[in-house]
């Protein structure tokens, strides 16, 4: 049960950052800018801060929504370099 809440509450994080960043890509896209950017807050902000480890807390999620944005300015930065 809780991977499947991980899943859902990353693609809504993945979904939102996409959203702030006006990044397109699909459903899958976003689950895996949810996830990568919740594992990316939990390394800068430390390990409780991300969806991985608190799924429905509001505060790990608007760190994951944060870790997400900066995921997203990466790949952005990567894309315009090549």
């Amino acid at each position: 049960m809780g991977l499947i809440i991980i899943l859902i509450v990353g693609a809504l994080v993945g979904w939102l950052a996409g959203m702030i960043m006006k990044s397109g890509g699909g459903i899958i896209f976003d689950i895996i800018i949810g996830i990568v950017g919740a594992l990316i807050a939990g390394f800068l902000f430390g390990g409780g801060a991300s969806i991985i480890n608190a799924p429905l807390n509001l505060t790990s999620i608007l760190f994951s929504l944060l870790g997400a944005i900066i995921l997203l300015a990466i790949v952005k930065l990567i894309r315009r370099a090549t």
